[in-house]
């Protein structure tokens, strides 16, 4: 928003912050817990961003709306509403989210067990984070709203402030605008409903209630849902290397001849040592090369 009170852009960062400290969170449990620490763990972060920006769109939308509704500024009565809106919606993605990572974890492969595991962990403390931390950092900007203070330095916007003695950066940071006009009764005013809000209630929801409209969602759906079994009973655990290389690599040929004249020889067998030895000792070399002959 342009309004030097009604803008969000605190609300917004804290969102962030509540995402991060979700990350920090189950990136301090698991390690505490001993699950190993993995490269593709570091994409998990972006995943939990995603969907905790997402849950603060829900809250803070929730939030307007009631406000809107009210008009008496009851904060008890308004979170109340907000969370009985946005927290349904909110409980049934995490719990969807947490489910599909935590059957991740029955794989055979150790990098995605682990993977999985600080992801959905991850999505649990943003639930957590979301329906107590940024429930209350709602709260706290709604006060400053109530207050009149600005955005950036929650100073009383254009109280006993004589603005023609001040300076522009001065007015624009405390007082609400550099034209060295007030802004004091702004949050008196009411606010218009969103223009995305009026897109979706008068143009999108009548163009999808149309009979014919959900007739071709209907079968589009269905055609979806049978494409995903047959996918589902097409798709296969593992990983094809091919896929890791570029079309013109010398690696593709070189896996297709593999496939073709060595496929009958089985996987390659390898021997590991995991004690600690001196190579530097001939005995131990000469014993390291009867165990490798005697293994072929």
């Amino acid at each position: 928003r342009l309004s030097c009170i009604r803008n969000n852009v605190w609300l917004a960062c804290c969102g962030v912050v509540s995402a991060g400290l979700a990350v920090l969170s189950s990136f301090g449990l698991m390690l505490f817990c001993g699950v190993p620490f993995v490269v593709t763990v570091a994409n998990a972060p972006f995943l939990i961003l995603g969907v905790g920006v997402d849950d603060m769109f829900i809250m803070i939308a929730s939030w307007e709306q009631s406000s809107r509704k009210k008009e008496k500024s009851d904060v008890k009565c308004l979170l109340a509403e907000t969370y009985g809106e946005a927290a349904l919606s909110v409980t049934i993605t995490t719990l969807t989210d947490v489910l599909a990572f935590f059957i991740g974890t029955w794989t055979a492969f150790p990098s995605v067990r682990s993977f999985c595991l600080y992801t959905g962990t991850a999505f649990v403390f943003c639930y957590m984070y979301t329906m107590t931390f940024f429930g209350a950092i709602i709260v706290l900007n709604h006060k400053r709203e109530q207050g009149n203070r600005h955005w950036l330095t929650c100073m009383p916007v254009g109280v006993g402030e004589n603005q023609a003695e001040k300076s522009c950066w001065y007015n624009a940071c405390c007082i609400g605008n550099c034209s060295r006009q007030s802004s004091q009764l702004e949050t008196k005013q009411p606010e218009s409903e969103h223009p995305m809000s009026i897109f979706f209630k008068k143009y999108y929801g009548p163009f999808f209630t149309n009979k014919w409209i959900k007739l071709l969602v209907v079968l589009l759906y269905g055609a979806y849902l049978g494409g995903s079994i047959y996918g589902c009973t097409q798709i296969r655990e593992g990983i094809d290397l091919r896929n890791l290389a570029s079309d013109d690599s010398y690696v593709i040929p070189y896996y297709d001849d593999d496939d073709k004249y060595l496929s009958a020889y089985g996987p390659r067998v390898m021997v590991v040592i995991t004690e600690r030895v001196d190579y530097w000792n001939e005995t131990v070399r000469l014993g390291i090369e009867n165990c490798t002959q005697n293994l072929e």
